[in-house]
């Protein structure tokens, strides 16, 4: 993932669960409906939370990964 593939970031790294998705929750409103969102943690957790937020939310999760120990997700915020 580079630069070029998202508009703005979300660093919930050392954060646990419930507070990454929470924090995504309220961050996904300050971009704009088509950009993308990257978002990066430490709680595996996320793994699970995240794509369900987007499916719950209707958001569209592009993809996911993770390394060293971090995951790192590439939403694009759809209209919901």
């Amino acid at each position: 993932m580079t630069a070029l593939d998202f508009n703005a970031e979300l660093d919930t790294r050392g954060l646990f669960c419930p507070e990454p998705v929470m924090m995504l929750h309220n961050r996904i409103h300050d971009v704009q409906v088509g950009e993308v969102l990257r978002v990066m943690a430490t709680d595996p957790s996320t793994t699970r939370d995240i794509p369900r937020f987007c499916q719950f939310l209707g958001h569209e999760l592009l993809g996911h990964q993770e390394l060293d120990g971090e995951y790192h997700f590439l939403i694009r915020r759809c209209e919901s």
